[in-house]
């Protein structure tokens, strides 16, 4: 498999500089891989989580998905956009992801809670820092994507973390 680097690119006339354009097309395929790992991670809790919470974390977890797919598909779509190639199978996820796979003998819901909240946090502190670097770098609109996209993490680390805290 071709890394991610070497994946084909494509004129724009995007006044980035070329350099720029490259640096946030691995930046945004590196994010990429993390939160379409983190989507397949919250599904598989979604199908398998058992207890008694078992109604309102199904739906709970669904919903965060579809959360996900949404940040999934901007962040490559504007690696396209910016000229390069967005790095999106199952299979090239796999092979660039930071987060730690998910532990499938987990059923208990407040076990799954717990391992995403893990997972969330994570992907929430490298998108804090692509912020950085997409600022640093003058992308502001790469940088804008990832603050939604942080912002959205954040909501829902906090609706995970709530299932763990005692009033």
């Amino acid at each position: 498999m071709k890394t991610i680097a070497a994946l084909p690119r494509h004129k724009t006339r995007i006044d980035l500089a070329p350099e720029v354009r490259e640096a946030m097309i691995e930046l945004l395929n590196q994010q990429l891989a993390d939160t379409f790992d983190l989507f397949s991670q919250t599904k598989q809790a979604h199908w398998n989580v058992k207890g008694p919470e078992f109604i309102a974390l199904h739906g709970l977890f669904d919903d965060l998905a579809d959360q996900l797919r949404d940040y999934v598909d901007k962040i490559a779509e504007r690696a396209t956009t910016l000229g390069g190639t967005a790095a999106g199978t199952v299979r090239m996820a796999a092979s660039s992801t930071r987060l730690p796979e998910y532990p499938v003998e987990v059923f208990d819901g407040m076990a799954h809670v717990e391992a995403l909240a893990e997972r969330y946090a994570a992907l929430a502190e490298t998108t804090r820092a692509a912020i950085g670097l997409a600022e640093e770098a003058g992308d502001i609109s790469t940088a804008d994507l990832f603050t939604e996209v942080s912002r959205g993490l954040d909501k829902a680390l906090w609706l995970l973390e709530a299932h763990l805290q005692k009033g």
